[in-house]
């Protein structure tokens, strides 16, 4: 069964354990692209070239995109009334 997974943070989460030095922190991977998930590598740094309103589809490997599509979803929110 395939799944698409919606990921739009471009950065990872920083989490600070108490066993840990301060300057030790751990990175979660935001974006889904991380080769050590669910540990940031610094792979979202492929996320700068990405645009608003569009949908990256990557490959298995999440290292190449293979397809880009418009966004409905982001369309959607955007067109909403506040």
């Amino acid at each position: 069964m395939a799944r698409l997974v919606r990921h739009t943070a471009t950065g990872p989460y920083k989490i600070q354990l108490h066993e840990l030095p301060p300057d030790k922190p751990v990175f979660i991977c935001g974006c889904g692209l991380s080769q050590t998930l669910p540990f940031c590598d610094g792979s979202h740094k492929g996320c700068r070239a990405e645009e608003t309103g569009k949908l990256y589809i990557y490959d298995v490997d999440r290292k190449l995109v293979t397809e880009t599509r418009v966004d409905l979803e982001d369309e959607a929110n955007r067109s909403v009334p506040e």
